[in-house]
């Protein structure tokens, strides 16, 4: 700890503080310059944030063929079946009766097992077993190779072993402790033309569990089923299908009833949800470029530099406030990279595109420019004839967006942006870097490191120069108290004298 002015009475410690604080200009102008440009790369980051989550809209929605496959399907009488859309553009209507519903194979023990479920099967057979089940796929044919399962009878009951069989093959089985059977049902629903649904091969099958060898042989018996296919007709066409549930023209038809009465059916594209998606990109493109341009004509307050850790000691909160927000502002005033994108991303939209058979521009569906010139290019969509246009052909829409092609003016609008986002957000990297980057991999974070290394420089520098003070003040005190003991000395001597 030093301590000074003992002997000039002066309070040295306040002067060479006074003294530093002079002397540490420089160095609050680099921490000041390091603060702004910290600042300018978060809001790069924000920018690239954005048009990275914009990217990803306009992929999973105007770029998304899914998006305009979107159908409304009714039916006149939907206790028959059922339709939903799953891949299609086109429209699908037509009649449909349904003769029979497709249902599965089934068979069951002939007579009680006598089995108790809670006993090891080593009760009722010995030895290691193997057992194989063979069933229906669900389209209708049977499996390349039957399921084979291999247990030891002294570590499994009939419990234990109907799960494994459940867990594994395409066949569900149930034992029924009341009356002691076991029912075997198959997964799949569905007729197989050249033989049994079910298949089963093992003794635990036929001498402990009293099944027949497959399906056919227990309907046979009459202890079982045989799979059956839906019947129905389409248009006047008579055809099966091995399940319920099954799929024309990209729709999917789900049977419920077969009153063998004809229904008719009709879709149309799904207006409101394909207006939707197109919305939401047009609402995210205004505010992706309403910020962008704020940012480029926002003002630069070259008197509000960021504050030192000094000067916000003597301002009070919301002073620092105020003072922070012109301080932050303009950071990308006129930035040549963000300025480049803005005008690439309208050309992109407004340019018509190219060889297109159906709709060229984004006018022909009712999206157009703001005329208000505050708006800075935003979109305004004429809903009636968005709506118009979803009807009339929504697959004209999607080629609008989505059109591939060799060169720019022939690519869909969507493609074309996706394209200028990609490069704009890799330039944005290039200068300002991403949360994962380390400073020397981008532009901002090397002159931070730069700024950093001047900085500890100059602290280096004011400990030596603070350390010269100290010692320039103590050579003066300690020439002001040889002066005072002198002068003691003097006193004390013509004093003698008298």
């Amino acid at each position: 700890m030093r301590i000074g002015g003992l002997a000039s009475g002066m309070d040295i410690d306040s002067m060479v503080k006074e003294l530093m604080t002079a002397e540490k200009i420089p160095l609050n102008k680099l921490e000041q310059k390091k603060q702004y440009l910290e600042w300018q790369r978060d809001d790069y980051r924000e920018i690239n944030k954005m048009m990275f989550n914009f990217d990803n809209l306009i992929f999973d929605s105007v770029m998304k063929q899914g998006t305009y496959a979107q159908k409304t399907v009714s039916v006149s009488n939907p206790n028959e079946f059922t339709i939903r859309n799953l891949n299609s553009t086109s429209d699908f209507s037509g009649t449909l009766q349904v003769e029979q519903l497709a249902s599965a194979a089934t068979m069951f023990s002939g007579s009680s097992t006598g089995i108790d479920p809670s006993k090891k099967l080593s009760d009722y057979i010995t030895g290691t077993q193997t057992i194989k089940i063979n069933a229906i796929n669900p389209d209708g044919t049977m499996q390349d190779k039957p399921t084979e399962i291999t247990f030891d009878p002294a570590e499994e009951t009939i419990g234990s072993l109907i799960n494994k069989i459940n867990s594994v093959s395409n066949v569900s089985m149930f034992f029924d402790s009341a009356t002691g059977k076991v029912a075997a049902t198959a997964k799949n629903t569905g007729n197989n033309k050249d033989g049994a649904e079910i298949v089963l091969e093992g003794d635990f099958f036929i001498n402990v569990l009293n099944l027949q060898l497959d399906n056919q042989a227990a309907a046979t018996a009459g202890n079982g089923t045989e799979g059956q296919n839906a019947k129905f007709s389409y248009n006047g066409l008579a055809t099966e299908r091995a399940s319920n549930t099954f799929t024309i023209n990209g729709f999917e038809v789900s049977l419920k009833n077969a009153s063998n009465t004809p229904v008719t059916f009709s879709s149309s594209p799904d207006v409101d949800g394909i207006l939707e998606k197109i919305v939401k990109f047009v609402d995210q493109y205004n505010k992706l470029i309403e910020k962008v341009n704020g940012d480029l004509n926002e003002k630069r307050y070259r008197d509000f530099q960021p504050l030192t850790a000094e000067q916000k000691e003597s301002m009070e909160e919301k002073e620092i406030e105020l003072w922070e927000e012109r301080a932050k502002s303009g950071t990308l005033r006129n930035d040549s990279i963000l300025a480049s994108a803005i005008n690439k991303m309208r050309s992109d939209l407004y340019s018509p595109v190219s060889g297109a058979e159906g709709l060229s521009q984004l006018a022909e569906i009712g999206i157009t420019t703001s005329n208000d010139y505050l708006d800075r290019g935003k979109l305004v969509i004429n809903e009636k004839k968005l709506k118009e246009a979803i009807s009339k052909d929504p697959n004209a829409i999607y080629e609008l967006f989505a059109k591939e092609g060799a060169t720019t003016s022939e690519k869909g609008l969507a493609r074309r942006l996706r394209e200028t986002l990609d490069a704009t957000m890799k330039n944005v990297e290039e200068k300002a870097g991403k949360g994962s980057s380390t400073n020397s991999t981008f532009t901002l974070g090397r002159n931070l490191d730069n700024i950093e290394d001047q900085m500890d420089r100059f602290q280096d520098r004011l400990i030596q120069i603070e350390d010269r003070y100290w010692r320039q003040f103590t050579a003066m005190e300690k020439a002001i108290q040889q002066s005072n003991q002198q002068s003691m000395f003097l006193m004390q001597q013509f004093g003698g004298g008298m």
